[in-house]
């Protein structure tokens, strides 16, 4: 399968909240990429949403705040319905270049196996601050042996994904935990987690990420699948 042929069956999907500054930049250059592009405004309080239409975007939009894992969910279920092969997340608040969304079809286009994609910042880091390159390396660590292959950048939201594996997601955490728990579950499906390299952004975004509720459920979904244990 080429690239065009890739590009024509991907599907984006941007959970979003409160990103009324960046939502138009990003949908219009994502756009560009693919034809297919839905944003899932999860209970934003600002103009999200109309912003996303304006820029040509489908849209759905939570009544309330989920968290970005109900988000990705609610996206994917859209997809699972359509004529779609690929789906790829991206963030809403500008730390990911719609542009290198072109690394990801290519990565794909020469896989011979089932695979995840994720992006990986670790190579370029001149952008990244101290303290979240520390803590990225850390749980990235505790994420590979779990996952038992190697993920440099397991906290990257830049991802796509293969549709078949779209019913085994629909599950899982609500919040900023789903990102690992994807991998987890991908991994014990027999999917190779591939890196690809990825521009690190920072510019005036705010993290809604809560350090000490995330990092709770963090260690809650690392016991947890410690106690699972590897699949046989």
């Amino acid at each position: 399968m080429t690239e065009m042929d890739i590009r024509s069956q991907t599907a984006a999907v941007i959970p979003a909240f409160n990103d009324e500054k960046h939502i138009g930049d990003i949908l219009r250059r994502t756009r560009k990429q693919l034809d297919h592009v839905l944003v899932v405004d999860d209970g934003s309080t600002d103009q999200t949403s109309q912003r996303a239409r304006e820029a040509g975007a489908e849209v759905i939009v939570h009544s309330e705040n989920r968290g970005k894992g109900e988000a990705i969910k609610t996206g994917l279920g859209h997809w699972l319905d359509q004529e779609v092969t690929w789906v790829t997340l991206l963030d809403s608040d500008g730390q990911h270049l719609p542009e290198e969304i072109d690394r990801f079809l290519s990565a794909a286009g020469s896989a011979t196996h089932p695979t995840f994609f994720i992006g990986n910042r670790m190579n370029n880091l001149a952008g990244m601050p101290f303290i979240r390159r520390v803590v990225n390396r850390y749980m990235s660590k505790r994420i590979s042996r779990v996952c038992g292959q190697d993920i440099p950048d397991t906290q990257c939201g830049f991802r796509m994904l293969d549709r078949q594996l779209i019913p085994d997601l629909l599950s899982g955490g609500h919040r900023f935990d789903y990102d690992t728990e994807v991998l987890i579950v991908a991994s014990r499906k027999g999917y190779r987690i591939e890196s690809v390299p990825i521009t690190t952004v920072y510019s005036d975004q705010v993290s809604k990420i809560h350090p000490v509720r995330d990092a709770f459920r963090f260690f809650k979904l690392m016991w947890r699948y410690k106690a699972i244990g590897k699949p046989r």
